[in-house]
């Protein structure tokens, strides 16, 4: 089996916009990556040091990691499609 993909989600404590990213995250994986992630939320009111170690501007902001190349994606991760498109990866038609 490949890799799994390694995505960092950046958010700051539990507002609406971050909420709603971590479920639309949840959701992407588990119908379009099961089985082939890993993710790790990191609450920047926690530790907002890595804000500015990570080059994060934006809250919430999704990285992947690995595989390379790194991508970012801004925002509550709602766009379905277009998360998709940014983490290269093809959409299931399950």
């Amino acid at each position: 089996m490949a890799d799994p993909i390694k995505l960092v989600l950046y958010v700051a404590g539990e507002t609406p916009k971050s909420l709603a990213a971590i479920r639309n995250l949840e959701k992407i994986c588990a119908e379009h990556l099961a089985g082939k992630y890993r993710v790790e939320v990191i609450d920047l009111k926690k530790s907002p040091q890595l804000a500015r170690e990570h080059g994060i501007v934006a809250i919430p902001t999704l990285v992947k990691e690995l595989p390379v190349p790194i991508r970012k994606i801004i925002g509550d991760l709602s766009d379905t499609p277009k998360v998709l498109v940014h983490l290269a990866v093809e959409e299931s038609s399950s």
